[in-house]
């Protein structure tokens, strides 16, 4: 896919406050990237950059090849959904939809044409003219979203749009909003400090702390093949166990080798191996690393079981049921083993 954005060696303060430091990141047309990690991680403000709200101390911004510091965020081609939505509560829904089109003093049936169009896309015919204080948060929501891309922006930019809604309704409008994506082709920059939500919209998943992007790659990838500790234990729960490479596709740890599918370290060098919970089997009996059970909760579509280790406690999703107490032993393949730089 084409580049249509390319953020080359950004840096941001705010007073002494480094916010972005060396930010570097590309967006491909029709993409929808998010950028995901913890409050004040300088994803927003990576974001309000993008919109001409803030403007980097250092660094380039470039929109199809040419830079954008001095375009002035009215004339940028890009729009933005804020998480308050900032609906205009005066006006019906038709009219909050229509509004982009009205400033630019588009004629009255292309303007009607269009909002219609928007209302099915988010799937809310016959709302027209519901006044904007009846609508429930994921009608605003999506009224918010129509609004922005009547415009057919290049690039919509959606702070995270999701986070006043309940659990069933966020859920729901993960799915909407991957859909409505798809249908209109225009690339999304989704910011959220939700893990579920980035891996379940997302092509591209950039992962965010104390103002640098530390890992970018696909959701598979972010999650199957972390970079570091932080990137391990943000996305989904992990055992991080230390450990030795002794050689290619060999690491030991918890006083046994065991065959990886790694390779690339150092022979004998320090390495950090994830196991992830759902990767871990448990068997009653002895076995390179065998525990106790002390603890078990019921999730919903698994149990969560705390196993101890030798003092060190490991997490493991499974659809068995052990009783705490029980011994048993852990099991994975050699495809489970991810190995990190420690």
């Amino acid at each position: 896919m084409k580049k249509l954005i390319d953020i080359q060696g950004l840096h941001k303060s705010f007073d002494d406050n480094e916010v972005l430091s060396s930010v570097d990141l590309y967006i491909r047309e029709n993409e929808f990237i998010t950028l995901l990690g913890p409050s004040g991680c300088g994803k927003t403000t990576l974001l309000r950059i993008l919109a001409g709200f803030e403007r980097q101390n250092e660094g380039t911004v470039l929109f199809e090849g040419k830079p954008m510091h001095d375009i002035p965020a009215h004339k940028r081609p890009v729009n933005t959904v804020f998480q308050q939505y900032a609906l205009f509560p005066h006006m019906n829904v038709f009219e909050n939809i229509a509004f982009g089109l009205r400033l630019k003093k588009r004629h009255g049936e292309e303007i009607k044409q269009a909002a219609e169009e928007m209302l099915r896309l988010v799937k809310l015919e016959g709302f027209e003219h519901r006044n904007i204080k009846t609508l429930s948060g994921g009608q605003r929501q999506r009224v918010a979203i129509a609004r922005a891309v009547i415009n057919k922006p290049k690039l919509l930019l959606l702070d995270e749009p999701l986070a006043a809604l309940d659990l069933k309704l966020r859920q729901d409008m993960q799915y909407e909003l991957k859909e409505m994506q798809r249908a209109l082709g225009i690339t999304f920059v989704f910011v959220t400090h939700d893990q579920e939500e980035a891996l379940t919209m997302s092509d591209t998943v950039a992962v965010m702390n104390e103002g640098r992007i530390l890992q970018i790659g696909t959701p598979e990838d972010i999650y199957n093949e972390p970079k570091n500790r932080f990137v391990a234990n943000f996305i989904g729960e992990s055992n991080i166990i230390p450990g030795i490479m002794k050689k290619d596709f060999l690491v030991r740890f918890e006083d046994h080798d065991f065959e990886c599918v790694d390779k690339g370290f150092q022979k004998n060098e320090n390495v950090e191996v994830v196991l992830r919970p759902e990767d871990i089997r448990l068997q009653r009996g002895e076995g390179p690393i065998t525990g106790t059970v002390t603890d078990i909760t019921f999730k919903g579509v698994h149990y969560e079981i705390l196993v101890d280790v030798r003092g060190k406690e490991y997490i493991i999703h499974s659809t068995e049921h052990k009783k705490t107490g029980d011994k048993v032993s852990l099991v994975f393949g050699k495809n489970d083993i991810h190995v990190m730089h420690r």
